[in-house]
């Protein structure tokens, strides 16, 4: 049997962050946040197949531990980007700065 996976972060705070990137085009905390995404479908997925009875256990079993331990230091690795960033904790919002930034450099391209 396979444990639920351990999060620090909900779904709906990653496709926060997910969104916050694609609204102000700010591509790398969001990039990790679909990552962490897909990793906790490749974790419920080895679940699944443990649960099921699937045959090689011990496959979906190794599968789930290294996605645990992986999408362990994505989170490790995104909180500390936001916290690098600036962004609000609670709201998940980008930081006016990084924003003001990205309009800037597009100011800067077109004009």
């Amino acid at each position: 049997m396979i444990d639920s996976l351990q999060t620090r972060l909900s779904n709906e705070q990653l496709h926060q962050i997910i969104n916050e990137g694609f609204i102000y085009m700010c591509a790398c905390p969001a990039a990790v946040a679909k990552e962490m995404m897909k990793l906790r479908e490749l974790y419920d997925y080895q679940r699944d197949c443990v649960s099921s009875g699937a045959l090689m256990d011990q496959v979906h079993i190794r599968i789930a531990e290294a996605t645990q331990l992986a999408h362990a230091e994505m989170e490790r690795c995104l909180e500390a980007v936001l916290e690098m960033e600036g962004w609000d904790k609670t709201t998940l919002i980008m930081p006016e700065g990084l924003r003001q930034l990205r309009a800037d450099i597009i100011d800067k391209e077109l004009g």
